[in-house]
């Protein structure tokens, strides 16, 4: 292992400190009564708090016998008075001399204890009493220098950001503002359900059959069964599985998982959440989904405006609805209704989209509203009434059975969530996967499996029943100001280092 100048040093700072007799790692709990925030808002000037507090050192500033410390804690930063005299009350000088000013470090974790002050310039600050070393850091931090309003020697390569997220936490201001905000809108989406009467549900990561989306999965191998299992692509037949059971209402935040293409909007890994309730069609869902998005952008950002790059977007209801007809023609002139197979190859040759022989009439559908109508709706706007060649598990429309009752809300251009009356005649359904199967032996390695455990299920009988899934990453995304899916993923999927 090579080592820096600076990691030599730290090395050697260690082993001093474990020759003078401290544990630069203790086990002993560090009792803490107090955080950077805590007391920040409850500072009062005339009362004296004794406060013990625990954090990273992320400066200081010597001055012979005394010094000032900035000190960093989950909630925010605030500074350290330390005076040798006060954490060395007898004549033994070295956890000052020694310890403090030449064995530690920028990025050392250190337990204190003392009473809160204000500076004479107003800054609030712990006068420290007691000094304790509770994790010895080992690599130097990347320090930010500020010099007339710009900042060098900023950690801000994505890569390094990505790969060294606990860094990137460390150093970046209002990186671990984004990750709150994320969990906030998880909770408030999962309290709205809850409220609703819904029920929150654990189905299989690992599947016999990868159902429920048209995607190409992760395949594994099950040694004690001897079976090959796939992660899984989505949890949709699992959840109606549970409908057909009897539950009213089930939702569920699952981690997919799709063998396919990485970009600012995708990743391998990522979090859908998806819901079921019966007897909802998809016009209730669209009502359904404009509440639920609303109320998340009201109690977790105060408003429903969001700002991404320099547009502001808009989650107050009502959503503009437009037919996936519709809104290609609204974008290309052409009309797809009634096009056969062969005239929608025409059509994406004549519009430069590239095709193939192994995409049927949904594929080609598809490919021709993501290429020439998707990015035109910024804000949220739901595309409705898909054609039935794309929707191999949603409801023929009651007016026209080329279509299907399904919705996608566009917002900024990307799809944040997918919708149907949901398929419940299980021949039509059977008959459904087998076109799947055909598009399959065309090459097709997004198709459907056939899930005749599934078939069975309906069987039985399922209730009419709405269901919604929505990209997680993407809503945090949009709330959070981000345009990369990265952003709000703690730890993204990288090329491993060299």
């Amino acid at each position: 292992m090579e080592l820096n100048e600076q990691e030599v040093i730290r090395r050697e700072n260690l082993e001093q400190l474990r020759e003078m007799g401290i544990n630069p790692y203790p086990a002993a709990e560090f009792k803490i009564n107090a955080t950077t925030s805590d007391i920040k808002q409850s500072f009062k000037k005339d009362e004296v708090k004794q406060v013990t507090i625990a954090g990273r050192i992320m400066s200081r500033r010597m001055m012979g016998k005394a010094a000032f410390v900035e000190l960093q804690d989950p909630y925010g930063r605030i500074q350290l008075y330390i005076n040798r005299d006060d954490i060395c009350t007898g004549e033994n000088k070295d956890l000052y001399n020694i310890v403090f000013k030449k064995l530690l470090d920028l990025g050392d974790i250190i337990g204190v204890e003392g009473h809160v002050f204000s500076t004479k310039t107003g800054e609030i600050s712990i006068h420290v009493k007691q000094l304790q070393i509770l994790s010895k850091s080992l690599r130097p931090l990347p320090v930010v220098k500020h010099k007339e309003g710009v900042a060098y020697d900023a950690f801000l390569d994505p890569e390094q950001r990505y790969r060294q997220r606990y860094v990137d936490l460390i150093v970046n201001h209002g990186v671990k503002e984004v990750f709150l905000k994320r969990t906030k809108i998880f909770q408030s989406m999962r309290q709205f359900f809850i409220t609703k009467g819904y029920v929150e549900v654990d189905t299989p990561v690992l599947q016999s059959i990868p159902g429920g989306a048209s995607a190409r999965p992760f395949i594994s191998h099950h040694e004690a069964l001897n079976i090959p299992l796939y992660l899984r692509i989505a949890n949709e037949l699992y959840l109606k599985r549970l409908i057909v059971g009897g539950f009213d209402g089930v939702f569920e935040f699952s981690r997919n998982f799709r063998n396919e293409g990485m970009d600012r909007t995708h990743n391998p890994e990522f979090t859908v959440m998806e819901i079921y309730v019966p007897y909802k069609d998809y016009n209730w869902m669209m009502a359904f989904t404009e509440q639920l998005l609303e109320r998340i952008c009201l109690e977790v950002l105060g408003t429903t405006e969001v700002l991404v790059g320099d547009t502001v977007i808009d989650f107050k209801a009502p959503y503009r609805r437009v037919t996936m007809a519709g809104a290609i023609q609204e974008n290309t002139g052409v009309d797809i209704r009634n096009m056969t197979e062969e005239e929608l190859r025409r059509t994406c040759i004549a519009l430069g989209i590239a095709q193939d022989e192994s995409m049927g009439k949904g594929k080609l559908i598809d490919e021709i509203f993501g290429k020439t109508s998707e990015k035109k709706y910024v804000q949220p706007t739901f595309i409705i009434d898909y054609p039935i060649a794309m929707s191999p598990l949603c409801k023929s429309h009651r007016d026209d059975a080329s279509l299907t009752e399904r919705f996608e809300l566009i917002v900024n251009g990307v799809e944040l969530c997918n919708a149907y009356s949901e398929l419940n005649d299980p021949i039509e359904q059977r008959l459904r996967f087998e076109e799947q199967l055909l598009l399959q032996k065309k090459g097709d390695d997004e198709a459907m499996y056939i899930d005749q455990d599934f078939l069975r299920a309906l069987e039985y009988g399922m209730p009419p029943t709405s269901g919604m899934g929505i990209g997680m990453d993407r809503l945090t995304m949009l709330l959070t100001g981000q345009t990369t899916i990265q952003e709000v993923l703690l730890f993204p999927q990288m090329r491993p280092e060299a």
